[in-house]
């Protein structure tokens, strides 16, 4: 495969030298006590390696309790509103994985007769289920021999191997399950592939990795050569820009808040959120406030009072929501570009699904 190379031309090891059993024993000596490694349970494994996708063990661990509390079973979960699984699913981010979860509950309810299924390729048939997903519970949960490659797992085979210009794309992620595959200690393929998830995770980590306390580091070529920080190759980041956009929390005479929802498809799809928009180029808050407003709502506004800015990180900009308080000029009747929107009073508000951008908003507004 182009782009691959041993560390100072060394040729990377043979597979049969990796130490299989020493990364095993030092799993069971070290692994971190979390909710989903009590359980072989599919779906409650499935759930815990979509909510670890992108984020952070620690910021998991509570919403996935909490999500197992409301939906116990796959079939539990087939039979809630997209609505009711967002809101539980609220400030966890990348809000497609529970929407896809969603809909892969109700295939395994619908097809499957609410059996999960152990074979990978039928796991990653489902919606939201990539090949590493359908390794890790296959693996974990049905005891099969199949390699599951996430971001830790890539860093710890390039290191290991010291393999130069493995993408995290499909053909850098088939190289490294041909690596793998022959190495995977047959009957044992879960714990070993969380034992180099967990190495990755705590140990071999991107920046000032703890080579000493490795139980890799003799074989570690890229440990051998002085060079960890080198594997695998980086792709250059991009400047993040940054977007801003504007909120109007609505009242009307009784003290309800207009809140619209967001299309089923894009980012934050089918949360609520306070009417606006982002801004054009050149526009003032004010003007993008008055604009975005009456396209999306068809309602005239005035008072606009300034709130205050939200500041919030998305993976491809950084927004900048600007908050305004308002009320109606002329008509309430709503009939600009939204299909589906409520007056909801600000009890209710509590109980909707929304960003977390809008849930600051809402705070601002003291609702």
């Amino acid at each position: 495969m182009p782009g691959i190379s041993g560390s100072g031309g060394v040729p990377a090891p043979e597979p049969g030298s990796f130490p299989v059993e020493g990364l095993l024993a030092w799993y069971r000596l070290h692994r971190r006590s979390l909710p989903w490694r009590e359980t072989r349970d599919p779906y409650r494994v499935w759930l815990s390696e979509v909510m670890l996708q992108q984020t952070r063990v620690s910021t998991v661990v509570p919403y996935y309790e909490r999500f197992l509390n409301r939906f116990p079973t796959v079939s539990a979960l087939a039979a809630a509103s997209e609505e009711e699984v967002l809101k539980v699913w609220e400030n966890l981010g990348y809000y497609a994985r529970a929407r896809q979860l969603l809909k892969a509950a109700k295939i395994v309810v619908d097809t499957y007769a609410g059996i999960i299924p152990d074979r990978p390729e039928e796991l990653a048939g489902l919606p939201g289920v990539g090949a590493y997903t359908a390794g890790a519970v296959s693996s974990i949960a049905f005891g099969q021999d199949v390699p599951a490659i996430d971001g830790n797992v890539r860093r710890v085979l390039c290191r290991y191997f010291a393999l130069a210009g493995i993408m995290a794309d499909k053909e850098g992620l088939r190289y490294l399950s041909g690596l793998l595959a022959p190495i995977l200690p047959p009957g044992r393929a879960g714990d070993f592939n969380q034992a180099l998830m967990e190495l990755g995770a705590v140990i071999c980590l991107p920046r000032e990795p703890l080579c000493a306390d490795c139980p890799l580091g003799e074989n570690c070529l890229a440990r051998i050569h002085d060079a960890p920080e080198t594997f695998p190759s980086r792709r250059e980041k991009k400047k993040v820009p940054v977007r801003h956009a504007v909120a109007a929390v609505i009242r009307d005479p009784l003290d309800r808040v207009l809140l619209v929802k967001r299309q089923h498809r894009g980012l934050l799809a089918s949360l609520w959120k306070f009417p606006g928009g982002f801004a054009e180029p050149g526009e003032e808050p004010v003007q993008t406030l008055a604009r975005s407003v009456r396209d999306e709502t068809g309602i005239d506004i005035r008072d606009d009072v300034f709130l205050g800015t939200v500041r919030h990180a998305y993976t491809h900009f950084r927004l900048r929501l600007h908050v305004f308080s308002c009320s109606v000029s002329g008509s309430r009747q709503v009939n600009g570009s939204c299909k589906d929107y409520r007056w909801a009073f600000p009890g209710e508000i509590r109980d909707l699904p929304l960003g977390r951008a809008d849930r600051q908003a809402a705070d601002l507004a003291r609702l």
